[in-house]
């Protein structure tokens, strides 16, 4: 592999029942402080069908190139006909750097295209950059349970990804009339139908509710809310608020919630304006996924756990007596 034949900065925008993931914009952030650094293009690569018209918003928030791969095979998502897809892209345009997001896609996606690629792969970095001296991406991610932050490198293959965790990077500012190149790719269908992995349904998740990663306001319970039906008070309180309920990882453990509510470092990444904890201890893994909320509100009988002290306000007490005081004070 001539390491000198791979050049620019290549995302993956990860497209979900007709609409651009949010995530995709974050990526665009990292990408272009990675090609600005290195001095090459930022592109974004897209996959589906009737894709197309997100080609220009892409370029609109940042990407200098836009990929499309539009055709009804790609419709709906089975990872090795995307990742079979990536490979070939890969192979024919050699990028340099290549960013996937880390979301349940994602994570499949990066891992099955670098073994088809040949190269290796940083899963769930917090952080991305360029090392000065050599050009190197070097990936920073969390290891140990949180506990150390790791920085990875690939040095000998092309190219270097890595899929990074949403919430990482601000969104993408929207630029609109900017001029981008869009280069369609034809797709030899026939290739990829070969899977043994068939899409027969898409059903949505019970529940109704903000989604985590869109929500300003997050209500959040630990094992301190106690049982299952704790978490009703909760939702009163989010419903009240206009916000979303997440969990840390020992309700979801218990059963009490359902593991797409749980934050932290094996869970979901958020950045809501408000963030009230309520019987939670703040270990650090859990705090990896929350601690860039604006504003955190705990609430909590023991004034020495963590949470408590890393939060802007704490209010020691039962949150059995002090959730059922704020909604009588927001009603």
């Amino acid at each position: 592999m001539n390491l000198q034949d791979y050049k620019n900065v290549w995302i993956f925008a990860q497209t979900q029942r007709g609409k651009l993931s949010p995530t995709v914009y974050e990526l665009l952030t990292a990408g272009r402080q990675l090609a600005d650094d290195l001095g090459e293009k930022l592109c974004a690569v897209l996959l589906g069908h009737q894709v197309k018209a997100f080609a220009q918003d892409l370029i609109n928030h940042g990407a200098d190139c836009v990929y499309v791969c539009d055709v009804p095979v790609l419709e709906n998502y089975l990872d090795d006909v995307y990742a079979r897809v990536l490979s070939d892209l890969v192979a024919q345009y050699k990028p340099n750097k290549f960013l996937i997001p880390a979301t349940n896609m994602g994570r499949a996606l990066s891992a099955k295209t670098a073994v088809f690629v040949g190269t290796g792969l940083t899963a769930d970095a917090t952080e991305v950059s360029i090392h000065k001296e050599d050009g190197q991406l070097y990936a920073t991610r969390p290891t140990f349970g949180g506990n150390l932050m790791a920085t990875i490198t690939c040095a000998k293959t092309r190219p270097e990804m890595c899929s990074l965790r949403p919430m990482s990077y601000e969104k993408a500012p929207k630029q609109p009339g900017r001029i981008g190149e869009i280069i369609e790719v034809p797709v030899d269908t026939g290739k990829y139908t070969g899977s043994l992995a068939k899409f027969v349904q898409f059903i949505k998740s019970k529940g109704d509710g903000l989604d985590l990663s869109e929500a300003e306001i997050i209500v959040a319970g630990g094992r301190g809310v106690g049982n299952k039906e704790g978490f009703k008070l909760l939702e009163k309180l989010a419903a009240r608020l206009g916000g979303a309920v997440g969990a840390s990882r020992g309700p979801v453990d218990s059963g009490w919630i359902d593991y797409r509510y749980q934050i932290g470092l094996t869970g979901r990444t958020v950045k809501p304006k408000l963030y009230i904890a309520c019987g939670i201890s703040g270990q650090i893994q859990h705090m990896a996924g929350m601690s860039g909320a604006n504003v955190i509100v705990a609430i909590n009988k023991d004034p020495d756990t963590p949470m408590m002290k890393a939060a802007h306000f704490a209010l020691e007490g039962d949150l059995y007596e002090v959730i059922p005081a704020m909604l009588e004070a927001l009603h």
